[in-house]
């Protein structure tokens, strides 16, 4: 299960607003690299929706089924909001119903098949 936190508001080139909801998966023990010590952390990321501002104001709290993963993309320049530091990264989260994570699981991948 995942859970809807927030909300974004965005403005498409041609002025028009749309909103995308932020939603959360389960708490998760991650291992520091650089100190061994565990800590909790959250995967998060966007989903994008039709719904307007209201909607997705109310629908903060909401839960539903599926989970966040990690997928790898093509790399991207990322900068860090706290410290201004540019980091390339090779991987974003996405949102995966139930369903497209038994199918994702499942389905063997036309590269892999001899």
């Amino acid at each position: 299960m995942v859970s809807i936190v927030d909300y974004k508001a965005f403005q498409k080139e041609n002025g028009e607003k749309f909103y995308s909801l932020v939603v959360q998966g389960g708490v998760e023990a991650v291992k520091s690299k650089e100190s061994g010590r565990t800590y909790l952390t959250a995967k998060t990321t966007n989903l994008a929706c039709t719904f307007n501002e209201i909607t997705c104001k109310s629908l903060i709290g909401s839960q539903l089924p599926g989970q966040i993963r990690k997928v790898e993309v093509e790399p991207y320049d990322y900068t860090d909001r706290a410290t201004g530091e540019i980091v390339e990264m090779t991987h974003r989260y996405e949102y995966l119903s139930d369903e497209d994570a038994i199918i994702n699981d499942n389905v063997i991948k036309p590269e892999e098949v001899y």
